[in-house]
């Protein structure tokens, strides 16, 4: 909230999108793999929040806001996949974008196979496929699916694609892509994380041992120390990421960095927010019908996606031996 108690559209749309994030969780399926929630999608598309860069004509800021938002309740539909990817190729690529329904998108880095392509069977299928010199772009229309799902029961299909009937851009739009399915998973991730947080520090609070609660216990309080630190240093590289991809866009040299280093220090957080907020729960925090087991889960799977920690780690390390001033790297005047 604003200063003054005024409260910003920000605050508006955070509070809206917690609304129907929170109605979506106590009303919603919870079942593995995750079933689509078409009610949740029904209300995302009724308030336009399904398409809201695409359509809406919002920016970066409002989209980090509904993702990481609807991460928190663990919201089982392809928000960042629809409006952030799909939406956003189709349109940079000629093709029609469809003005309602879940998008999806199946990247062939090879050329030839997509894998772990989320919610397969949800949405239409657009195809970002990786060739030697070109990337290929078109919807696919009731493509095979190899089933399977993610560690949090996303699901995620293989699909050996087909490049007729596609459209050829330049290998440039394919950096993009990637760079925004980073950014997006790195806001998913952190609102994962909030989450995951909330319920460890309630459940410490409310929970009482040995005629104290638990958070009274020297130890407990310093994992919790612990874990607000790390989760604090995953939303900070996060803000940097978006701040970055609002102010310079996609295309720059300024948002890869930020979003690379974003991948690496979100990637980091899930480990030690993830191990203390379980250990702190016990043996309720593992079954899958504790809300921390969505939000743990689907941290653990999205911290791999569009690159893994290590690869974006390497990448910087490539960035700073070939940079004529490192030191400039490392503060971040790129």
């Amino acid at each position: 909230m604003a200063r003054g108690g005024t409260e910003t559209p920000d605050d508006e749309l955070r509070l809206l999108v917690d609304d129907i994030g929170r109605r979506a969780a106590e009303t919603g399926p919870r079942t593995l793999p995750n079933a689509f929630d078409d009610v949740l999608w029904r209300a995302l598309e009724d308030t336009g929040l399904s398409r809201l860069t695409s359509a809406q004509d919002a920016g970066l800021a409002e989209a980090a806001v509904v993702l990481g938002g609807l991460a928190r309740w663990s919201a089982a539909v392809p928000a960042a996949e629809t409006d952030v990817l799909a939406a956003w190729l189709a349109a940079k690529a000629g093709l029609e974008v469809p003005a309602a329904g879940p998008l999806t998108i199946a990247i062939a880095d090879d050329g030839a196979t997509a894998y772990d392509v989320p919610w397969p069977h949800d949405g239409r299928v657009l195809l970002a496929a990786r060739t030697a010199d070109a990337l290929r772009v078109g919807w696919l229309d009731r493509p095979d699916v190899v089933d399977g799902h993610n560690l949090a029961g996303e699901p995620r299909g293989t699909i050996v694609v087909d490049l007729s009937d596609t459209v050829e851009l330049p290998l440039d739009v394919f950096r993009e892509l990637t760079l925004r399915g980073a950014w997006a998973r790195c806001v998913q991730i952190v609102g994962a994380l909030e989450k995951a947080t909330d319920l460890t520090v309630a459940h410490t609070r409310d929970r009482v041992q040995f005629g104290k609660p638990l958070n009274a216990f020297q130890a407990v309080a310093h994992s919790l120390a612990t874990m607000a630190g790390e989760l604090e240093r995953a939303r900070a590289a996060a803000a940097l990421a978006t701040a970055a991809v609002c102010d310079y866009g996609f295309d720059s040299p300024q948002a890869e960095y930020a979003v690379t280093l974003a991948k690496v220090a979100v990637g980091r957080a899930v480990d030690p927010v993830s191990t203390i907020a379980h250990q702190l729960h016990g043996a309720i925090g593992v079954t899958i019908e504790h809300d921390l087991w969505w939000a743990t889960m689907r941290a653990r799977s999205w911290a791999d996606e569009f690159g893994t920690p290590g690869q974006h780690a390497r990448a910087l390390g490539r960035a700073a031996l070939t940079s004529d001033d490192p030191w400039e790297l490392v503060v971040g005047r790129v």
